[in-house]
């Protein structure tokens, strides 16, 4: 899944007094696949920004290393940013406790196993291990995911200040069942939940088993989640690893 979408105003102009800062990360934002390429016009489309502007700003990116720029004049994200975000102790510092876990159930499942941290109101996946065999899923590593209408959003969700709960249980569509859901993440450490698959190719629904990853405070430093097609099976021996591999990261994650 890609970010969240830049609020684009209708006039196609920046928003008044808007910071160059947010401008640039407009423009950075523009970019929702791994390895894409964008033209000037549709990266100035994307930002909502003006050609002029965007171009000025690319270029400013592309000196610092932030962009860089194909032969054919497409801009595509650079390795500056890899580098600088690598850094990142909620994400890369997670993943690295959370690796060797994530790749024993990967081996034993053949299915998608996925690590996210909370952002405010959504989930960005940090990491995921993908079988060549498994289902496609949406979601990719860097991307957003909501918190509610994804086992691992709900893992973490149950976890979040209260303000955050209320807010994704106001927008809900079943609000009692996420509670439910919520409850059983608090007390059992591990929830399961089927939904439909937000890809129109594969399987009609998806099941995934998810669990918050906690410190000594009981604060989420994360969830990790298995995802893969619901075959209406029985989940015991999963949940039970999910569990078992969340415990073992907290450990690991220290305070």
């Amino acid at each position: 899944m890609s970010g969240t979408p830049a609020q684009v105003p209708r006039s196609g102009r920046p928003l008044h007094g808007e910071p160059v800062l947010e401008r640039a990360f407009r423009v950075l934002g523009a970019f929702t696949e791994a390895g894409e390429g964008l033209a000037l016009h549709t990266l100035a489309a994307r930002a909502g920004l003006p050609k002029s502007t965007t171009s000025r700003i690319a270029a400013q990116l592309t000196d610092v290393g932030a962009l860089e720029r194909l032969d054919n004049g497409d801009f595509v994200v650079g390795l500056q940013l890899l580098e600088i975000a690598s850094l990142a102790p909620r994400g890369h510092g997670l993943r690295a406790a959370a690796l060797p876990f994530m790749q024993d159930l990967h081996r034993v499942t053949g299915q998608h196993i996925l690590l996210a941290v909370r952002e405010g109101d959504e989930a960005v996946l940090v990491e995921r291990l993908s079988a060549r065999g498994a289902a496609a899923v949406k979601y990719r590593v860097g991307g957003r995911l909501p918190l509610i209408g994804t086992g691992i959003g709900i893992a973490l969700l149950a976890h979040a200040p209260g303000r955050i709960r209320q807010e994704a249980l106001a927008g809900a569509d079943d609000a009692a069942c996420v509670r439910r859901l919520l409850a059983t993440v608090r007390t059992d450490g591990v929830c399961a939940v089927t939904v439909p698959n937000p890809l129109r190719s594969g399987p009609t629904a998806m099941s995934t088993v998810a669990a918050p990853i906690l410190n000594r405070r009981g604060d989420a430093l994360g969830a990790l989640s298995l995802v893969a097609p619901d075959e209406g099976g029985p989940r015991t021996a999963a949940v039970t690893a999910l569990r078992r591999a969340s415990l073992a990261i907290s450990r690991a994650a220290g305070p």
